[in-house]
């Protein structure tokens, strides 16, 4: 068969004819810091989970805060640019911390939803980033209104249902709100795109922004799943 004798160039899989190559220089240096942040985060998860460290503790979430803060206000230089690694390094720390409930759900209903719902989480990352890199620029754009709009009931809804504990309207609430933050994954990666154009260099800040929306892919497809199997074992009970 004459495609199987094809030869494939896959380097052409990686070059965006829209995108300009200081840009794409400054796309790697985000994503580099986007895989350190994944890796610091995931050490706080483990320390959170397996020595008990905050846990349950207003103070992951001061941390995770606080070090957002301090990295807003320092300013982006060169002679910054190690400090402010090392607070976007912190920040992540405190970030996989606050995992630690969810995760702690997952190893109490089935240890293997947590792996599973990392690989869905990383699959759903690349493919929504890779539509917005490939996408004319600016096409994304238009959804930040909308996204914001329904973050907004979603966070009403989510205020209301502590005091109804509806299990469909959690269930709307988490299934609605995974799909926003897989628009924030084409909004903010094209937004990216137009700041970098636009003069802004500022790739921990913009590294940020994509581990934000990650994170909260990840929490939900977890708590998804978790509850999915959950209600499974009632069943066969």
């Amino acid at each position: 068969m004459d495609f199987l004798d094809r030869n494939i160039d896959f380097k052409a899989l990686l070059k965006f004819s829209n995108i300009s190559p200081s840009t794409r220089q400054h796309l790697k240096h985000v994503y580099a810091s986007f895989a350190l942040s994944l890796l610091v985060a995931s050490a706080g998860a483990y320390v959170n989970v397996v020595f008990g460290f905050l846990q349950g503790s207003f103070m992951s979430f001061a941390g995770s805060l606080g070090m957002m803060l301090w990295l807003m206000f320092t300013p982006h230089s060169r002679e910054n640019e190690k400090k402010r690694l090392g607070i976007l390094a912190g920040f992540a720390f405190f970030s996989g911390i606050g995992l630690g409930p969810a995760l702690n759900l997952c190893l109490a209903v089935d240890p293997s939803i947590i792996p599973t719902a990392f690989l869905a989480t990383a699959v759903i990352f690349a493919c929504f980033s890779l539509s917005a890199l490939y996408a004319q620029r600016r096409t994304y754009l238009y959804l930040g209104g909308v996204l914001m709009s329904v973050m907004s009931l979603l966070l009403l809804s989510g205020l209301v249902n502590i005091f109804i504990g509806s299990t469909i309207l959690l269930k709307v609430h988490l299934y609605v709100g995974l799909l926003v933050m897989c628009g924030f994954v084409l909004f903010d990666t094209q937004l990216i795109i137009e700041k970098v154009e636009n003069g802004d260099k500022d790739y921990v800040w913009h590294c940020v922004d994509l581990f934000l929306d990650f994170i909260a892919i990840f929490r939900k497809i977890m708590v998804i799943l978790a509850l999915n199997e959950k209600e499974k074992k009632k069943e066969r009970k």
